[in-house]
């Protein structure tokens, strides 16, 4: 086996025992054990378990970076939700094992970053074709962003679910989320406001009207005497 051979073997070695135990919970030894090789030939391609773990995770954040924007060629907002969403679970379903891995905290430095980082980039693809929509609509462009992370974070959250239940099937999963997030995007207000937070500071005016009442009826029989 060549050296390129060998490195391709440990990196997907590394990556089955990653999603399934956890950076913590695998070894080098188990590593090398399962590639037929001794611990230093682990270190010696990768310099340590930090290493390994870190090229798997390089890989698979290239490979689901690949696939979601690959898939964003709508020019609607609709369209580039449904490819989004579609594409992350079809990702989910190909890549099983990268998915398990990138979802966890990673305990080392990646120069991909981390899936938050990773779902920010997805984020600002969509983000300026979401500001084009929100400006034929009448809403403010410039919330664009933050709309952005909210739908692509609403995606991601779910496909964690969907990792483990797996049903009901993709598309369907992908057809309910476009209908969420989209009737959401089509009913949206101008001015959103919090209901509960516009009663309570009633309820509050209301308790200090009654109270500067209390006061001005304390004043007036303290001035009739």
């Amino acid at each position: 086996m060549s050296g390129k051979e060998r490195r391709e073997q440990l990196i997907e070695i590394g990556r089955a025992l990653f999603a399934e135990r956890g950076f913590d919970a695998t070894s080098v030894e188990e590593i090398a054990t399962k590639a037929g090789v001794s611990k230093p030939v682990v270190y010696e391609h990768f310099g340590g378990k930090e290493g390994l773990y870190a090229v798997v995770v390089d890989r698979e954040m290239a490979r689901l970076l690949s696939m979601v924007t690959s898939g964003l060629t709508g020019e609607h907002a609709r369209e580039l939700l449904e490819q989004a969403a579609f594409a992350l679970l079809d990702y989910i379903e190909s890549s099983t094992d990268g998915f398990r891995i990138l979802v966890r905290d990673s305990p080392v430095t990646t120069s991909t970053g981390n899936f938050a980082s990773l779902i920010s980039d997805i984020a600002s693809q969509v983000e300026d074709l979401l500001g084009v929509h929100f400006k034929r609509r009448g809403y403010d462009p410039k919330l664009a962003p933050m709309y952005a992370q909210m739908l692509v974070g609403m995606v991601a959250l779910t496909g964690q679910w969907w990792l483990d239940v797996r049903k009901p099937p993709k598309a369907e999963v992908a057809a309910h989320l476009v209908n969420l997030a989209w009737n959401g995007l089509s009913h949206l207000e101008g001015q959103p406001r919090l209901i509960v937070q516009e009663l309570a500071d009633a309820k509050e005016t209301r308790t200090a009207r009654r109270k500067a009442e209390r006061v001005e009826r304390a004043e007036r029989a303290v001035a009739k005497r």
